[in-house]
């Protein structure tokens, strides 16, 4: 395993654990966070995103007890890429969103509340990041609760949009909606649990918000039609070249987002 990755579950909040996975990157911080969802005292788990392919953390998460549920965030390779050989090891069916990331498992449904590990786990639709992003929600989880965010928020910095297929306006609602689950601890797909979701949301609302300002203070220096790439020199002109992209995605989503609001 990479040094970044760990060799034990480590405990993350009353009803969960998690490992990180051997997969650190500009995107993915020291890597993907799989977690184990588990009651107090039960020998049944359930897991969310088993992560990359790698068999030393797939053991890992398979030691923790039977698992008898996987779920995995969105579809980006990051999270999802081990599901079928987890789902091998484990006997498990993999759930979510989009029909084609299940293993033996029907899709998952905006509000449905599941029962693994001895665990209430609802499921929360939140569209942006990706179209078939989902947050799960453990509202028995210390005093707040706890959301598995994937990486509608981030336990640092802020989450790209993977556009076309995700939206500023889509993100936008699903930021309120999370808004709504109050002070839950957020145990976020990559970087370190967060205590206050509430705190976290007003945060990225504002940060949206200053983006926003900024694409129309270069859209009036640029000109209107000014392209992408125009735009992302003006606003994101710090951004290191390995996560240009994501800064140009990022300035799609905006300009679109501006767009359809006049």
């Amino acid at each position: 395993m990479s040094p970044m990755s760990t060799t034990a579950l480590i405990r993350s909040s009353p009803l969960t654990r998690y490992a990180l996975a051997p997969n650190p990157g500009p995107m993915s911080l020291e890597g993907t966070n799989s977690y184990i969802i588990a009651a107090d005292g039960s020998d049944r788990v359930a897991v969310v995103d088993p992560g990359p392919l790698d068999e030393g953390h797939l053991q890992l998460l398979a030691s923790a007890g039977t698992v008898e549920l996987i779920l995995v965030t969105h579809r980006h390779i990051d999270h999802t890429e081990a599901s079928q050989r987890f789902a091998e090891m484990t006997g498990a069916p993999v759930r979510a969103l989009d029909p084609a990331f299940c293993v033996g498992g029907l899709p998952l449904n905006d509000g449905e509340v599941l029962h693994a590990g001895g665990v209430e786990i609802n499921v929360v639709a939140t569209p942006g990041h990706t179209s078939d992003s989902v947050c799960f929600h453990l509202p028995a989880d210390g005093d707040g609760g706890s959301v598995l965010t994937g990486d509608t928020i981030l336990g640092r910095g802020t989450t790209v949009l993977d556009f076309p297929d995700g939206t500023l306006g889509d993100y936008l609602v699903s930021l309120e909606r999370l808004a709504a689950l109050g002070h839950a601890t957020v145990l976020p797909g990559h970087g370190p649990v967060l205590p206050d979701l509430s705190s976290v949301v007003l945060t990225y609302r504002d940060h949206r918000e200053e983006r926003l300002a900024q694409i129309r203070a270069a859209l009036a220096e640029a000109g209107p039609d000014a392209t992408v790439a125009r735009v992302a020199d003006l606003v994101y002109s710090d951004v290191p070249a390995n996560v240009r992209g994501a800064a140009e995605l990022s300035v799609a989503a905006q300009l679109q987002y501006l767009k359809e609001a006049v």
